[in-house]
């Protein structure tokens, strides 16, 4: 892995729990699955900024029926 292959990877981790750190619990498995599929399709395709990434990913799981209290 390259060095930016390594960063990258810190910054779709942090974006993943940063969009489930107000689901209870962190969020169910197949969730926080189908989350990091979008967030790595979003990398893939130029999106590298932590506050995109991260907005991204609680849209996502918006989309997925989690509202901000669950």
């Amino acid at each position: 892995m390259n060095e930016f292959e390594g960063r990258m990877q810190t910054i779709l981790d942090a974006a993943l729990d940063a969009a489930f750190s107000h689901v209870r619990h962190g969020g169910d498995h197949e969730s926080r699955k189908l989350i990091a599929a979008r967030l790595m399709e979003a990398a893939r395709s130029g999106t590298t900024a932590l506050d995109e990434l991260t907005s991204l990913g609680r849209n996502a799981l918006t989309d997925l029926g989690h509202g901000s209290s669950d």
